[in-house]
């Protein structure tokens, strides 16, 4: 029988990822109200490669839930600004599932989870148009 394999989430590596990717997220959203989009969009390229290593864990924590799901919200509302609104949507949609999925549901979860949904209805209003 083989041992169990050991959880990355418990690693010091997998904490101080989140964090890193949390700030990157406050990061990018000043840049985006600040009108600086363009630096915006290179940060949250910056923190694609740290969303890929949180996800590798086979049961990720809320904080990187939460970075994950604060990077897609980001990237989702450039697209959106940019016309990109079935992109926009699909990353809106990948919000929406993290949050209807998420276990122990909280006002918290519940909120994001509304902010991705409403998100979704803006993007299939606009592309209606």
């Amino acid at each position: 029988m083989q041992p169990p394999k050991p959880d990355p989430t418990t690693e010091a590596w997998y904490g101080e990822t989140a964090d890193q990717l949390a700030v990157l997220d406050r990061q990018a959203e000043s840049l985006l109200r600040s009108g600086k989009s363009d630096r915006a969009a290179a940060i949250i390229t910056q923190g694609q490669p740290l969303m890929g290593r949180l996800l590798s864990a086979p049961r990720p924590t809320l904080a990187a839930m939460e970075a994950v799901s604060d990077l897609d919200d980001l990237y989702g509302r450039m697209l959106l600004a940019n016309r990109r609104y079935g992109w926009a949507r699909l990353l809106f949609q990948k919000n929406a599932a993290r949050w209807s999925h998420w276990r122990p549901q909280t006002p918290d979860t519940a909120r994001r989870r509304k902010l991705a949904e409403s998100a979704i209805a803006e993007c299939d209003r606009r592309l209606a148009q």
